[in-house]
């Protein structure tokens, strides 16, 4: 999931933008969201909001747009700018990234001035740069490569697993305690928008898709290591944000410290009792905006880092 805060003057509804004396932006309602048709003639939806942001996304939609045969990296950060640009966002726009929507998100932050906030955003074991130490043990590496494998080469047999009744290993993406903490159990237990991840929005082929692209573009080998990237913002116009739970058991919090540690101008917050759906929480979601827009840096989201212990020893020689 990822969405766009616009600032500065801007209408109230968006002129439509003209390209060869023809308007080309707004497609009226022909799904659930409106949509806007892009350069290379694929629409784009979205949700246009001016309420609080935690309503937004638990209302929040997927797989409504065109999809991209030739999705990359860069093509996603090209859509941001397109979308911002058609919609009139201003000169300067945030990104709010959130699990897999953080890779075009992430990518964005390097090709365009933006600020940007990335919750709980997921970890590509290929990064050639992260730490054999801090992965060799971790089941999900084995996982992600295994579901690229399948995804980009049996789709349909992925698909009926995902929707299949006649196994409980289907409810993976669902309610299992393994991949959600007590936190997040909570987020699926009380609150009816999310069901991204359950089997009747599964068995929605299209959605399946979007999903299945989105994660061999995100797990799949990238032009460039993240973690040699350098500040997007030198002078300070603007910040980079990860937020993380501690109780995360889709993305290990131990990754996303290494990251930050490895990108010291990222601001890296991490919620002692968050897990991977905290944007859900109302109260975090605030902390995460003010942070983004106003600069506020809470102490409770300070991650308590070990501190080395260095042990001097004196060698008395007595005679």
């Amino acid at each position: 999931m990822m969405g766009c805060l616009g600032l500065g003057k801007q209408p109230t509804q968006p002129a439509p933008p003209v390209e060869n004396g023809e308007s080309l932006s707004i497609d009226v309602q022909i799904c659930n969201s409106p949509r806007i048709r892009l350069s290379d003639g694929r629409f784009l939806a979205y949700t246009e909001r001016v309420e609080d942001i935690p309503s937004v996304i638990r209302s929040s939609g997927y797989g409504e747009s065109d999809p991209n045969p030739k999705r990359s990296l860069k093509s996603e950060a090209s859509d941001i700018e397109e979308l911002a640009d058609k919609l009139q966002l201003g000169s300067k726009f945030y990104v709010l990234g959130v699990s897999l929507g953080c890779y075009p998100s992430g990518v964005a932050s390097n090709e365009y001035r933006t600020g940007i906030a990335l919750v709980v955003p997921y970890i590509n074991y290929k990064w050639p740069s992260l730490p054999n130490d801090l992965t060799k043990d971790d089941y999900r590496k084995g996982l992600s490569r295994w579901t690229v494998l399948v995804a980009r080469y049996t789709p349909g047999l992925l698909h009926w697993w995902l929707t299949q009744k006649l196994f409980p290993s289907s409810t993976v993406l669902d309610r299992n305690p393994t991949f959600f903490s007590r936190k997040d159990l909570e987020v699926l237990k009380n609150t009816p928008g999310y069901q991204l991840l359950s089997q009747n929005k599964i068995r929605n082929r299209s959605v399946f898709d979007s999903l299945r692209r989105d994660f061999i573009v995100a797990f799949g080998k990238w032009d460039f290591d993240p973690l040699d990237l350098s500040d997007p913002y030198p002078q300070n116009e603007s910040t980079v944000h990860i937020w993380q739970g501690h109780e995360d058991k889709v993305v290990p919090f131990q990754l996303q410290r290494h990251v930050s540690g490895k990108l010291p101008w990222i601001r890296y917050h991490e919620v002692p009792d968050g897990g991977h759906l905290l944007v859900y929480d109302s109260v975090v979601c605030e902390a995460i905006l003010r942070s983004l827009l106003l600069g506020e840096d809470l102490p409770m989201y300070r991650p308590n880092r070990p501190t080395s212990a260095y042990f001097f020893i004196l060698d008395i020689v007595v005679n």
